[in-house]
């Protein structure tokens, strides 16, 4: 038996660097139930927003720092949009509210900005379809709590954006926390190995879909991508010929080239940072991206929380002229760090390459890091491999419950691969205390999500914050 188990708080909790202490599992679920003891999972649900809680546009300010200065006005305009957009740029604002919140002192390789838009379909290397996260720009070992309490609340605001009332937003929040509590149970049961191979491919996931009809559209969505050469549908639309060569093609202020990209030096440059990419996928990768050679690159602007960070696109040619486009993504410090400690990796890509790994199911065969140009610390991926994006607007209140559901089940999945959750299994337990704090907790922060983006609306009429507005397309 387990005499004494101590859990420091996550703030006092360090990035673990060694294999954790061997206890039987038995012993972990018994501890694990007794932390409902200091910690009860009704607590959970709580959020009243702290006395003396930070301004959350004082947060969004400091991220800006490093960001390209000219695409920072991008950023505002996009968060401007909705409640639920102004949710998805804002990870650094929740994770200050998350270390104030109950936690059991259990951390997981965590995602770190897991709102619901970050999951998704995508092609493994074996070319099937596998449902998982899709965005680790944040990873890092943090309380296994605050991605599930990201995800939930990002339910109901996608239920509000879509018209739907706070009860089909709360019940899909619900169904993801206990698809989560459920599924991480099934994950504690399973081998290291088992665990380290279960994945969620497009059988499982349509098996969570009720409605034959919506069955029926995704499968086609999925057929259609696994048809479509992701490099070679992107071709048309990305490259241009220009004296006589394939360019990327200027699409400002979204794409475009960096004046510095004409100098001899700067070429030489990349081409030090693509050889030092290169060693850092495995052998066979290396043989495979040696099949190209790089031809062209360009600025390509990155999501909602990713604006203003240096992106790029990278245009690589096979000898026989197929194209491949890869993306490099600059990393710096996950949001969760001020609160869980810093990452033991010195170089950001590498801590967003190696949470990609422990998290993901199967990732992307070009997955690596390097260092840019410009000092960038960039992680490294194609730009595209049959990624399918979930089509949240044109969901009912039963898709978004179903969606919920699946959810949950990959971020089970993820947590559990890499880590052995018997303590948080046995303090979640068999009931659905901890479902229905969930669904209090999302209902709470949106909340709190809404009163943030009318200060950011505020912001902007007063003439304190600038933002630059899309045309639709």
């Amino acid at each position: 038996m387990v005499d004494v188990i101590r859990f420091p708080t996550s703030a006092q909790m360090p990035e673990i660097r060694g294999p954790a202490p061997f206890h039987p599992a038995g012993d972990l679920v018994a501890a694990g139930k007794r932390m409902r003891d200091t910690v009860p999972r009704v607590s959970q649900g709580i959020w009243k927003g702290q006395k003396g809680r930070a301004d959350p546009l004082e947060i969004l300010h400091a991220s800006d720092a490093g960001r390209i200065s000219e695409l920072i006005q991008i950023r505002y305009g996009r968060m401007l949009q909705t409640p639920f957009t102004f949710y998805r740029g804002s990870a650094a604002v929740m994770a200050a509210d998350l270390a104030t919140t109950p936690a059991i002192g259990v951390h997981v390789q965590a995602c770190g900005d897991c709102h619901l838009l970050n999951f998704g379909g995508f092609a493994t290397p074996e070319r099937s379809i596998n449902f998982d996260i899709n965005d680790f720009d944040e990873t890092l070992p943090a309380p296994w709590e605050w991605d599930v309490k990201r995800l939930v609340a990002s339910f109901v605001l996608a239920a509000r954006s879509n018209g739907f009332s706070d009860a089909a937003g709360r019940d899909a929040a619900v169904a993801c926390a206990c698809s989560y509590r459920e599924r991480l149970r099934e994950m504690a049961e399973m081998s290291p190995l088992e665990a380290w191979y279960a994945h969620i491919g497009l059988e499982e996931f349509l098996g969570l879909i009720d409605d034959p009809a919506a069955r029926k559209r995704m499968r086609h969505r999925v057929d259609k991508a696994q048809g479509q050469k992701m490099s070679e549908f992107d071709y048309p639309k990305l490259t241009a010929m220009v004296a006589g060569k394939v360019r990327i093609k200027d699409q400002p202020p979204l794409i475009y080239h960096l004046d510095v990209q004409h100098q001899e030096e700067f070429r030489a440059s990349v081409e030090r940072m693509i050889a030092a990419y290169r060693e850092t996928i495995p052998d066979d990768r290396q043989a495979l991206l040696d099949g190209y050679r790089f031809v062209d690159g360009a600025i390509k602007v990155g999501g909602i929380g990713s604006v203003g960070r240096y992106c790029s696109i990278g245009l690589f040619m096979s000898s026989s002229n197929e194209p491949l486009f890869m993306q490099f993504k600059q990393a710096v410090a996950s949001v969760l760090e001020p609160y869980a400690g810093k990452s033991r990796y010195g170089h950001s890509g590498q801590r967003v390459v190696m949470g990609q790994r422990l998290m993901q199911s199967a990732s992307d065969i070009f997955l690596g890091s390097t260092t840019g140009p410009l000092g960038h610390e960039l992680h490294v991926r194609q730009l595209r491999d049959a990624k399918i994006k979930p089509l949240v607007e044109t969901f009912d209140r039963t898709m978004l419950k179903a969606y919920g559901k699946a959810c949950g089940w990959v971020l089970a999945r993820a947590h559990g691969r890499a880590s052995r959750p018997w303590l948080i299994t046995g303090y979640l337990g068999t009931s659905d205390a901890f479902d229905n704090a969930m669904g209090d907790f999302s209902l709470a922060y949106a909340d709190q999500a809404e009163r943030d983006h009318a200060a950011l609306k505020a912001a902007v009429k007063a003439g304190r914050v600038q933002v630059h507005i899309e045309e639709d397309k």
